[in-house]
């Protein structure tokens, strides 16, 4: 697993489920715990045959997680931001989908082998307005990292709408990141740049 500062937004772990290293039970009797505690058992099954599968193969097996635990549509109208408001509903689609990849790629390129990590999660998660919280804990190579999980209600139940890696939004750093090639090339040089972006994770 590589850790880099600051992790790109979704290659932040949330949780994971070792065996020697369990999550915390009560935690995960909360539905938006839950939800990051199965996309974590995916996450670290996948870290496990990482070297076998290479980052593609990691790529085809992360994706139904990713998916699942991210509500990719509403992260992808935020990185894009005021934006998104006048652009055609073709370039919106193809903007979730490009993101969509790059998130699953990201993790598929940072987390490409299990080396031992410890996560934990803690048992209170904090409801602010719509949203709940989730505070979770990586332990890699004797170094802590602090991760927090902003969660919200969707269609498929509680979804990740932002990771917070070590109090930065990760949300925030793509919008950010996205602003040059938005202004230069509108929607279509934003899908160059995310398409660019993808295809050297995966290499």
């Amino acid at each position: 697993m590589r850790i880099r500062r600051p992790l790109p937004i979704f290659a932040a772990v949330a949780l994971a489920l070792a065996a020697q290293a369990p999550i915390a039970r009560a935690a995960a009797a909360d539905p938006a715990a839950a939800k990051i505690e199965a996309f974590d058992a995916s996450l670290i099954e996948t870290m496990k045959a990482g070297p076998a599968l290479g980052a593609k193969g990691r790529y085809r097996k992360l994706a139904p997680a990713v998916e699942e635990a991210f509500d990719l549509p509403v992260m992808t109208r935020f990185a894009v931001g005021p934006t998104w408001a006048t652009m055609s509903e073709a370039d919106r689609q193809a903007l979730v989908k490009a993101f969509t990849r790059l998130s699953i790629a990201s993790y598929a390129h940072n987390f490409d082998r299990f080396g031992g990590e410890r996560f934990t999660i803690d048992p209170k998660v904090e409801t602010r307005g719509p949203d709940k919280i989730v505070e979770a804990h990586l332990v890699a190579g004797g170094r802590t990292v602090n991760l927090t999980y902003r969660m919200r209600q969707s269609a498929g139940g509680w979804k990740i709408v932002d990771v917070y890696y070590d109090a930065i939004s990760q949300l925030t750093t793509r919008r950010s990141d996205f602003a040059a090639p938005l202004a230069s090339g509108g929607a279509k040089g934003l899908l160059a740049h995310l398409a660019a972006t993808s295809d050297k994770l995966l290499q």
